[in-house]
């Protein structure tokens, strides 16, 4: 018999994660005592539960600008080393408890050095969180493995840089790279120097694109920048007609994103706080899925969005009937979607993710 679809048993299934932001993942009682010992004083509270709510209400505005605000916090309080180092242990720590079995989590390394830090220890130092996070979680009964993407800051001038960072620590688990930030206004065609690097060295990258701007920001990553994965792109929906009788007209773009199987990193709760999508019931990942598209179901920012992977599904369950089937096939999509190599990949398919949902179909 078929296990229950509920949170609870939700959390017993495999799930692999592709669109998670380090610092937009911290628990709220580690963002206080990181503030307390790195004399951080911008926190709205430093009452770890009244902050938690707070960074939640803050997000909630339906505004992309907005939401990205609330990142000054959780930057602040982590501009040293002990600080990336803890921060990325319990990210690991917390997705493992949450079933997650792989996750790509990215940040952006300009970011972090407020206090003096060079590049490489910043990199250094949130691989050597996430090693020590995965021991950790192995030491409780809960395997995972955590790869890197770097991102650079669209709005700034460094892509060529953490491009090259991305590069050179690709052998100890940086798996690739991403732009970031505000999508109006900075375009991904700002950074074409860092994407041909990227391409020469053979290197993964993937693109923030169709979030809070349309069509034209899918069609520069893929055209012109050549993303193997598109972050959100959730307004590639823009491009789909569907007639009062249900016929579906796909224009050449989404048709392009769909027989090519580009991964779309979707993100729905994140997506209704800053105005993506107007609820989950009307996400467009309903309509995105039924036409197959490569739909993968992501987190985005685990303490904006108060969500986790299992309670995304859950919600999925709620708004869509989705169950089992549907989750292993979000699940196994994300996995072949992953920048590790073809043979890790099919393992963690073949090892992990089927033998775990078929003891839940049973």
């Amino acid at each position: 018999m078929s296990t229950p679809v509920n949170l609870d048993n939700i959390r017993q299934a495999p799930k692999v994660l592709l669109h998670d932001h380090l610092d937009g993942g911290l628990r709220p009682q580690t963002v206080v005592e990181l503030a307390e010992a790195g004399g951080y004083s911008g926190l709205p509270h430093d009452n770890a539960e009244d902050l938690g709510r707070w960074f939640v209400t803050a997000a909630d505005s339906g505004s992309l600008e907005r939401y990205l605000e609330t990142f000054a916090h959780t930057v602040g309080v982590m501009q040293a080393v002990e600080a990336l180092q803890r921060v990325a242990a319990e990210a690991a720590e917390d997705l493992a408890a949450d079933g997650v079995v792989y996750a790509e989590v990215r940040y952006a390394p300009e970011l972090f050095q407020e206090g003096g830090l060079g590049l490489d220890q910043i990199v250094q130092a949130v691989q050597d969180g996430f090693r020590e996070g995965e021991r950790r979680a192995e030491a409780a009964g809960n395997r995972i493995r955590i790869g890197t993407l770097l991102c650079a800051m669209r709005q700034n001038a460094r892509s060529t840089e953490i491009a090259n960072l991305a590069v050179r620590y690709r052998d100890v688990g940086v798996v690739g790279f991403d732009i970031a930030g505000p999508e109006a206004g900075f375009p991904p065609t700002r950074n074409l120097d860092a994407f041909e690097f990227l391409r020469q060295q053979n290197a993964h990258f993937t693109i923030h694109a169709g979030e809070a701007f349309g069509l034209p920001s899918i069609w520069e990553a893929i055209q012109h920048c050549g993303a193997e994965r598109l972050g959100h792109g959730v307004r590639i929906v823009d491009d789909i007609k569907v007639d009062g009788d249900g016929t579906v007209h796909l224009g050449r773009l989404a048709s392009y994103v769909r027989d090519r199987r580009i991964p779309l990193e979707m993100c729905p709760s994140s997506n209704v706080q800053t105005g993506a999508a107007d609820s989950i019931e009307s996400h467009p990942i309903g309509l995105l899925a039924r036409l197959r598209f490569r739909v993968t179901v992501n987190t985005d920012n685990r303490l904006m969005s108060h969500c986790s992977m299992s309670s995304e599904f859950a919600a999925l369950n709620e708004s869509f009937g989705y169950g089992w089937d549907e989750f292993q096939w979000f699940t196994v999509n994300a996995m072949k979607s992953s920048f590790l190599g073809f043979d890790e990949r099919l393992g963690v398919i073949n090892d992990v993710i089927k033998p775990g949902y078929a003891d839940l179909v049973g």
